[in-house]
């Protein structure tokens, strides 16, 4: 929706006192003042997750310069910040500024200016400058759907469609397709196109034929311009699809498959039912199992009809199970390079789940075996839009009875939740032979949720959350991160953590801690390199490098600071207690890659627990709780061919499992290698293990 006002022509006041307090140079005159007695127009886009309104943004447009508001509101927390922005006659913004505050309500103050062949930025990632004769294109760090205009408008002038960007990085654009859409009387025809070259997966925005935003998708949800919402789905789908064709392009070229027996010779075996690491052995799987495990089972060698990998020495450990995944549409990529291939995913669109499901189950798409858990949210202004959100009582029960037809393993109870429901949902959960997990929700206690019939608990704040919170504090917002600070003082022989401690071992309640992510949020610091992301940022794209560099805690003064790390310490301490009085552990890490389950392995070891133990927790301990342990868990003759290989022995040093050489998951030969190379990351081992023998593979 356009809208046309008159406007008396004035430089934006807080665009100055941004640029003034970031003690950055103002831009000339000639250069920053918009054009005086022009028209302005306004632009309206919305922000639509899961068929439900989130959020939007407002563009005002004034000759050169833009003034948009961008907010989100989506599970208690979203970015709401302002930008001003300056194109020159090329498109190509030379001065952009973002102020408000991040995802979790950390404070945002971004700043961009280029002038006289000079760029100098600020961001919550870095402070930098360069110079060039023209300015390069900035790739913002809090960014917004109209960022991504913004970078499409100026490629669309480049040559080749191909910019280089500031801080770092070469950006590329791609036209797919153009699409008519007709929602609601709202006609729109638009192209479609993929920016490329700052992420992991590209950046799908769409342009009417004046080459203005009209649509975008990213991990806020769908922004379509105003009056048009009911386009949301169709675009959901019409994205959904082209990632679909990239996602079957990428495993026709990373999927190694043999219709004969692979044999992984030299290898050392970890078993976690014992802990220990065994001599050198050779390995055998064939159509999708394994088949063999032991000393070379002939004294000729191989047979003829086999393909051979040479393991040089290395470990095979069983593959590892993320227990708290959110999974994405490329996840899987990005899961199966790590080792990683389960996951259990613990909330999200019912529709794209149950569709992507079995499309990996069949080979088609690159991915982990999934366990679907079932997510159930109440109404509140706080809500998630995942799952179900149900009315009534009666509502939430009969989307527990859609959840157990569906075969779904878990309810996931979560923080809107009316306390009230919790018992008839888990009595029907438990009816139906699923059982229940979740967040605390707000107003509740993990005691009370256990006795309603809670069977496990998730994150290490919702547990701990209960032993220092005040009544009628509300969780359902960023307080559930920021209260955390809190347990630096938190006496674990207190009465009431024992008291929950004792309630969870007299009825065997599990925990799943996402302990690598609670870190993350409390000891990211803005232009600082976190320990969690130190061994992975360097690889990784522009966009994923400088998100990671950011306070996520709003206005985290010294002492807040020093509580949080103590507080971090005390989860570690609490993982401990927990594990030493024999609460089942469940690693995850509420992320879509491994790299964070691998942070988390190294926090429970950092925590006390022996690795090999950790090791046991990541790989056959899940498949135990899930009844799938005659499957899956161990590299055992008969159990499916889910393992991955690495250099070093892991029970010495954790961190080993951060390179995988090579993975297999069903029989099925990945390279982590080849894996990172094609999603644009920095690949951490350098080079597979050899063939020594029968390379053919079957074509796809």
């Amino acid at each position: 929706m356009l809208v046309i006002d008159k406007q008396v022509c004035a430089f934006p006041h807080r665009f100055v006192d941004l640029l003034m307090n970031l003690r950055l140079p103002l831009l000339a005159l000639a250069i920053a003042a918009p054009v005086c007695a022009t028209a302005t127009t306004t632009q309206r886009l919305t922000i639509v997750n899961n068929g439900e309104t989130v959020g939007s943004v407002v563009a005002t447009v004034d000759g050169s310069h833009t003034g948009v508001d961008y907010a989100v509101s989506n599970n208690g927390r979203g970015p709401k910040h302002h930008e001003d922005v300056i194109l020159n006659e090329h498109d190509l913004p030379i001065s952009w500024t973002v102020q408000g505050t991040s995802l979790m309500g950390g404070d945002v103050a971004e700043a961009f200016h280029w002038s006289d062949g000079h760029a100098t930025w600020i961001s919550q990632a870095e402070q930098g400058e360069s110079d060039g004769a023209s300015p390069l294109l900035y790739v913002l760090n809090d960014t917004s759907p109209w960022a991504y205009g913004v970078y499409a408008r100026a490629l669309l002038r480049a040559p080749n469609q191909t910019l280089k960007t500031t801080p770092s990085g070469v950006m590329h654009l791609e036209k797919l397709q153009t699409v008519d859409l007709d929602p609601a009387g709202c006609k729109l025809r638009l192209d479609v196109y993929a920016i490329g070259g700052i992420d992991t997966k590209p950046l799908y925005v769409l342009l009417d034929r004046q080459g203005q935003l009209e649509a975008s998708v990213d991990s806020q949800g769908t922004a379509i311009k105003a009056g048009c919402e009911a386009a949301a789905r169709p675009i959901d789908e019409l994205v959904a699809n082209l990632e679909d064709l990239r996602l079957r392009h990428l495993r026709e070229k990373l999927a190694h498959t043999y219709d004969k027996p692979v044999r992984i010779s030299n290898v050392h075996v970890f078993d976690p039912g014992t802990g220990n690491v065994g001599p050198l052995q050779t390995v055998i799987t064939f159509n999708h199992r394994i088949t063999f495990v032991g000393d070379a089972p002939d004294k000729q060698g191989p047979a003829d009809d086999e393909v051979v990998y040479d393991g040089e020495g290395g470990v095979l450990v069983p593959g590892l199970h993320d227990m708290h995944s959110h999974t994405t549409s490329d996840s899987g990529l990005n899961y199966i390079a790590a080792g990683v291939t389960s996951t259990r995913d613990m909330g999200n669109v019912n529709s794209f789940l149950l569709k992507l499901i079995p499309r990996i189950d069949s080979g088609e798409l690159v991915g982990p075996r999934i366990t679907p858990n079932g997510f159930m949210e109440g109404r509140s202004p706080y809500s998630a839009r995942n799952g179900f959100i149900p009315a009534t009582v009666e509502e939430a029960v009969k989307d527990v009875d859609w959840y157990a037809d569906r075969g779904y393993f878990q309810i996931k109870i979560y923080n809107s939740m009316n306390p009230d429901w919790v018992a008839p949902i888990a009595a029907e959960a438990h009816h139906r032979g699923m059982r229940v997990t979740g967040h605390i929700p707000a107003f509740d206690s993990p005691d009370r949720a256990i006795r309603d019939g809670y069977d496990e608990i998730t994150h290490i704040n919702q547990l701990a959350l209960g032993w220092v919170l005040k009544p009628g504090e509300d969780t359902r917002t960023t307080l559930r991160l920021t209260a955390l600070a809190r347990l630096a003082d938190l006496d674990l022989d207190a009465p009431q953590v024992r008291a929950t401690i004792e309630l969870m071992m007299s009825r065997h309640i599990a925990h799943d801690p996402t302990m690598s992510i609670v870190e993350r949020l409390l000891v990211s610091r803005a232009a600082q390199t976190p320990e969690p992301e130190a061994p992975v940022i360097d690889h990784m794209p522009i966009t994923y490098s400088r998100y990671r560099k950011r306070t996520f805690v709003p206005s985290p003064t010294p002492e807040l600071t020093a509580q949080y790390s103590a507080a971090v310490k005390k989860c570690l301490d609490i993982i401990k207690v927990l594990y030493d009085r024999g609460i089942r552990l469940l690693p995850g890490t509420d992320d879509t890659n491994g790299f964070s389950l691998h942070r988390e392995l190294e926090l429970y070891v950092k925590a006390g627990i022996p690795p090999a133990q950790v090791l046991r927790l990541a790989t056959l301990g899940p498949e135990e709780y899930m009844g799938k342990s005659h499957q899956l868990g161990s590299i055992e003759r008969g159990k499916l061919a889910d393992f991955f290989l690495i250099a070093e022995d892991p029970t010495k040093d954790i961190s080993a499992i951060r390179s995988p050489r090579l993975v297999m998951k069903g029989g099925v030969v990945f390279f982590p290698s080849e894996i990172y190379e094609a999603i644009g990351v920095r690949p951490f081992t350098t080079s597979p293990p050899q063939i020594t023998r029968g390379a053919k593979e079957v074509a796809h």
